[in-house]
């Protein structure tokens, strides 16, 4: 008999709290495998938070963490070698090139000098980055950083990719391709948790989404389950997180 395989991730009642402060509080959510999943909430909500507890950056105050059917933190080295990080500041090496730290990447997820070399020449390629292969990655602009960040992300194939403002300093053809390649990852797949503030790409790619305020689950489904009529995700964002109840008064200067 097929059984079938547990939740790319499971969290219950997940709380980080910093002093007095809860920057999260009592999250749960289930993310099927094969998703393309948005995780979204306003600056300090808690989403970038709840990525580096998932990546055991940071350890919980208290809940429950599965990750691919495995116990985190307990079982973190399992975890670790089967997700792909793109984290919002993009820790990269400076000095040096870009395909250099991607065949760093593959070698620290147990890939051969070989098979490294040769993964990170075909991802420099497919990123278009191939042409910058000899700078310094110290010189690259913010959007070659977040495409150097996901080529590393990708070079051994991992099950789930944990996302954090991959789209940040992007500019539109640098998106689109990036766009591309993780719809593809999703097709063959894989599973996506993203969180971002472009809400048109996570309108146009995610088949589900959560949204988070003040460290707590405000909605979590899919955009034709949580929309109301012809809301956009921004409208439904604005109208679940709180914003105006009217327009701004106008300055006279202004």
């Amino acid at each position: 008999m097929h059984v079938n395989p547990e939740p790319a991730l499971e969290i219950r009642d997940l709380r980080k709290v910093y002093g007095e402060k809860a920057a999260l509080d009592g999250l749960s959510l289930t993310v099927e495998r094969g998703c393309f999943f948005g995780f979204l909430g306003p600056n300090g909500a808690g989403k970038t938070t709840t990525i580096k507890m998932l990546m055991g950056l940071a350890p919980p105050t208290s809940g429950e963490m599965r990750i691919l059917g495995h116990d985190m933190p307990a079982e973190h080295l399992a975890v670790k070698s089967r997700i792909g990080l793109v984290p919002d500041d993009t820790l990269l090496f400076d000095h040096l090139t870009g395909g250099e730290f991607i065949e760093f990447a593959g070698r620290m997820y147990g890939l051969g000098r070989k098979l490294s070399g040769q993964r990170a020449s075909e991802l420099l390629a497919l990123f278009e980055l191939d042409g910058a292969g000899r700078k310094m990655i110290g010189e690259y602009s913010k959007g070659m950083r977040k495409r150097v960040a996901l080529a590393a992300a990708l070079i051994h194939r991992p099950e789930l990719y944990l996302l954090d403002e991959p789209f940040e300093g992007v500019d539109a053809v640098g998106a689109r391709l990036m766009k591309d390649i993780l719809l593809d990852q999703v097709a063959h797949g894989a599973t996506i948790f993203l969180t971002s503030h472009v809400l048109e790409v996570v309108e146009r790619l995610c088949s589900r989404v959560a949204i988070i305020n003040e460290g707590r689950l405000v909605v979590e489904g899919s955009l034709e389950e949580l929309r109301s009529g012809q809301e956009t995700l921004e409208d439904l964002f604005v109208r679940v997180v709180g914003g105006p109840a009217h327009a701004p008064e106008s300055l006279d200067w202004l």
